[in-house]
């Protein structure tokens, strides 16, 4: 459980010390609100934090993992991409579709709860006046996560040997799950910008 040895140990020592800070920081700055459960602010730091897990697992994948893979195919004298697909990419993969829940679920608790009313939810869903950009946001995220539930993982799994699959499914399996993760990519850039541009505008 070292910090500096352990991932587990690392991930346990950033959430007690982000808690140590907040603690320190509310009860010196004038003005705060004082200690206490804010169970949206809880949310909305851990949707910032799983957030950042999965896209930037995505972009990990999209900028480095598949470019890389695709050079060591190609290196026909190179040690080859089987210690990435073995070890890597089904420890990333594992990371990378929880992370996606994780943020869809902190931001959907979000928006029943940190608005005031459970009625924000609907009203992003809808894109009604008020909540437009965030519910361009939310829906993008959603396609997102049902893009790395429907087709990334399900066909990683034949890719990576997970389950059965032909030589020619699994060629099937690498375009499908190679564009959903490009359509993933795309969709990122715009939906991040609504999700900020909710709360501190939009740039254009």
């Amino acid at each position: 459980m070292h910090p500096l040895t352990t991932v587990r140990g690392a991930i346990i020592s950033a959430f007690v010390l982000a808690i140590v800070l907040s603690v320190i920081l509310t009860t010196t700055i004038v003005g705060a609100d004082g200690l206490g459960l804010h169970h949206t602010r809880i949310d909305r730091w851990l949707h910032i934090v799983s957030g950042v897990m999965w896209i930037g697992l995505l972009y990990y994948f999209n900028v480095v993992q598949v470019p890389a893979l695709g050079d060591a195919t190609a290196d026909k004298g190179g040690p080859g991409g089987a210690g990435i697909t073995k070890y890597v990419a089904p420890r990333a993969l594992w990371w990378f579709r929880w992370a996606s829940v994780a943020t869809w679920v902190t931001g959907a608790y979000f928006l029943l709860f940190g608005y005031g009313s459970p009625v924000a939810m609907h009203k992003a869903f809808l894109l009604q006046e008020g909540f437009v950009t965030i519910g361009v946001g939310a829906w993008l995220g959603t396609i997102m996560l049902l893009n790395v539930w429907g087709l990334i993982w399900r066909n990683q799994k034949k890719i990576l040997g997970i389950v059965p699959a032909t030589d020619e499914e699994k060629a099937k399996a690498r375009k499908v799950a190679l564009y959903a993760s490009r359509v993933n990519f795309i969709l990122s850039v715009p939906m991040l910008m609504c999700m900020g541009g909710q709360s501190h505008g939009l740039p254009f």
